[in-house]
């Protein structure tokens, strides 16, 4: 059975650990193996997504096979982009799932739950960001209609950034 249920403080560690796992295995070519533990430590620990959790802007939701954690994702409504003349979009800050898991097409499930979403919250759309070298990343967000728009140098530390696309899906 599969579940998708939003995220609330008392899962923050849920999300680090998912976290330090499936961005770890997503950007492990981005940059160094150091650079990559300094960015994950900063961003996926207890603290740093309660911090997030905390913000009622920032929306986790957690998708669970038979009960057992296997993503997440997050997402800001009325995230305006620089390169989107619509004013009322969403931006998916966040998507990942462990990779024993691929196999399931959760990520096409957890994408479409927030999708869906964005739309019932009278968005015009949603886009992210993703590192130019996640083919997989960029392939499945073009399988599901979004279009690169753009990309932007992504500080993943103080003296490393990585080149990432913008991708935008619109419901207009």
């Amino acid at each position: 059975m599969i579940s998708i249920n939003r995220a609330t403080i008392s899962d923050r560690k849920i999300i680090a650990d998912i976290g330090l796992v499936s961005v770890e295995e997503a950007h492990r070519g981005s940059c160094s193996a150091e650079e990559l533990n300094e960015y994950l430590q900063k961003h996926y620990n207890s603290e740093a997504i309660g911090t997030e959790l905390s913000d009622e802007k920032n929306r986790y939701h957690i998708i669970k096979v038979d009960g057992e954690p296997a993503g997440f994702s997050k997402i800001v409504f009325d995230e305006a982009h620089a390169d989107i003349e619509h004013t009322r979009v969403t931006k998916l800050d966040r998507i990942y799932l462990l990779s024993k898991f691929f196999n399931l097409r959760l990520g096409f499930q957890l994408l479409h739950f927030n999708v869906d979403l964005a739309k019932t919250n009278n968005q015009s759309g949603i886009w992210l960001y993703t590192w130019t070298g996640n083919t997989r990343a960029i392939n499945f967000y073009q399988k599901n209609g979004f279009a690169i728009i753009g990309s932007h140098h992504f500080k993943v530390t103080e003296t490393r950034y990585n080149l990432n696309h913008h991708m935008f899906l619109s419901f207009v």
